[in-house]
């Protein structure tokens, strides 16, 4: 049977309208419209004409497709469906993006933070796939996380549940979550940022020499550049990806201990770097984690790629329908 789906991504730069179908446990991606975040009012408007262009496009009516879905970053609130003041989406204040696209659509829609869609999407259809408890991390720019835990997506009280990158693994370290030693201090693009310039800084004061970042250049150090000079073996490159995949097993041994995962998945750095990463990070696991939980557990990187962000939106529409579908 094949169900069409609408999937709406705001994000802090890019927004996307996608149109899927979703057949038996397969979701198919047909089209997708990408546009820029501008100011709140103008990009509401774009969300709202896109959509409808889209329908009309594919003859998509409130009769012929089944649920829209919206991810955006937190904080907001599912239930309501309303977006409240998220870090990268400034002005996005108290915004009830649901019942605007439900009234301009007159289609159900649902709102999950990106996190949260994320793991749908990789639960469904990607790295986690047959799995009864999973978590998701994002390991990007920050370090997000999605919970699923007994077949279902578990958000807590107030969509709070699974910040894991909030959890403080060392007393001093990088700052992230706006607490330094942080868990997102060590395993996120912005966390290995400042561990370079960090171990970068220390060697530039004693004389050495760093052939790939001057002293001019330091502010200006991200984690993708310190991949690349990994790769190539540069030893200083290769120790600071090293201390972030220790700290990302020390974090993982706390996950697997409290919710004895299935499966961990990985996405983002992680991904582009499992090779680089995993043998320390797997190293650390089997010394911290309890090893009964720890055997049934896998790590495995994120399947989706860079259409993950498309398959999160769609995510979201097919749990409101196959939620509402479960309480008739």
């Amino acid at each position: 049977m094949k169900e069409n789906l609408l999937g709406i991504d705001v994000g802090g730069t890019k927004c996307a309208i996608i149109y899927g179908i979703k057949e038996n446990d397969e979701l198919h991606i047909i089209d997708k419209k990408k546009f820029d975040t501008t100011t709140v009012d103008e990009t509401i408007d774009r969300i709202l004409c896109e959509t409808e262009k889209m329908m009309n496009l594919h003859q998509l009516t409130p009769t012929n497709t089944k649920a829209i879905g919206i991810c955006c970053g937190g904080p907001l609130n599912s239930e309501t469906g309303i977006v409240m003041s998220p870090p990268n989406l400034p002005g996005w204040d108290n915004i009830p993006i649901v019942a605007m696209v439900e009234k301009k659509t007159g289609i159900k829609t649902s709102l999950h933070n990106d996190a949260n869609a994320c793991a749908l999407a990789e639960w469904k259809f990607g790295a986690g796939k047959g799995t009864k408890n999973m978590v998701f991390l994002t390991f990007g720019t920050g370090l997000g996380a999605g919970l699923i835990l007994n077949g279902k997506l578990y958000t807590g009280t107030n969509d709070n549940a699974g910040e894991l990158g909030h959890i403080r693994l060392s007393d001093f370290g990088p700052i992230g979550y706006g607490k330094k030693g942080s868990f997102e201090g060590f395993a996120s693009g912005g966390g290995i940022a400042q561990l370079s310039k960090m171990y970068v800084m220390e060697k530039l004061q004693t004389g050495q020499k760093v052939e790939w970042c001057t002293l001019q250049e330091l502010d200006q150090l991200t984690a993708r550049k310190v991949a690349e000079e990994a790769a190539k073996g540069d030893k200083l490159a290769q120790s600071i990806y090293e201390t972030s995949a220790i700290y990302l097993g020390k974090g993982l041994s706390m996950v697997i201990d409290i919710l004895n995962p299935e499966v961990i998945v990985i996405g983002g750095i992680y991904t582009r770097n499992k090779n680089m990463m995993e043998p320390i990070m797997q190293k650390i696991i089997d010394q911290e984690a309890l090893s009964c939980a720890n055997r049934v557990c896998k790590v495995k990187p994120a399947a989706l790629g860079e259409q993950i962000g498309d398959y999160a939106a769609l995510s979201v529409a097919c749990l409101l329908y196959t939620s509402d579908a479960a309480d008739e």
